[in-house]
């Protein structure tokens, strides 16, 4: 008589199997859709601010430190941007009065940060070789002559 009923056995399992799910598959899950996120908003902030700074190049590239004044208070403050650096030529080195000749090519290199705060994978995600495993470096640079 018991053995065909036995409709309250799924009602008892029910919790078990939720906090299967739970833990194991949608924490998960969203750890690593914030993180996706936190990467693809931070990446598109720094070509944004790219996109920005490249209707307006500095005048003089061998002394540039008030146009990058004034270029960093156009970034993004959810991914400030703490310098950046004009390179000159094919050998990224930094633009200088030997190496500023108008026919060669220059960049913007500029970057952020961002900091994961993951629930479950932090052994997978956080593994940046910073003080802090969680905070990453995005570098992005940007041709603009």
């Amino acid at each position: 008589m018991l053995i065909a009923d036995q409709r309250g056995a799924a009602a008892l399992e029910m919790p078990i199997v939720y906090l299967f799910l739970l833990l194991a598959i949608l924490l998960p899950l969203a750890d690593l859709a914030i993180a996706g996120f936190q990467y693809i908003s931070a990446f598109a902030a720094l070509r944004g601010f790219g996109q920005a700074i490249l209707y307006s190049p500095p005048p003089d590239v061998t002394n540039s430190s008030t146009w990058a004044n004034a270029a960093i208070a156009k970034a993004d403050s959810r991914y400030p941007i703490s310098s950046i650096q004009l390179i000159c030529g094919d050998s990224n080195a930094a633009c200088g009065s030997g190496n500023s000749d108008p026919n060669l090519a220059k960049w913007y290199v500029y970057s952020t940060t961002i900091t994961l705060a993951p629930m479950v994978l932090t052994s997978v995600l956080c593994t940046s070789g910073s003080t802090n495993p969680c905070t990453f470096t995005l570098t992005y640079s940007e041709r603009f002559q």
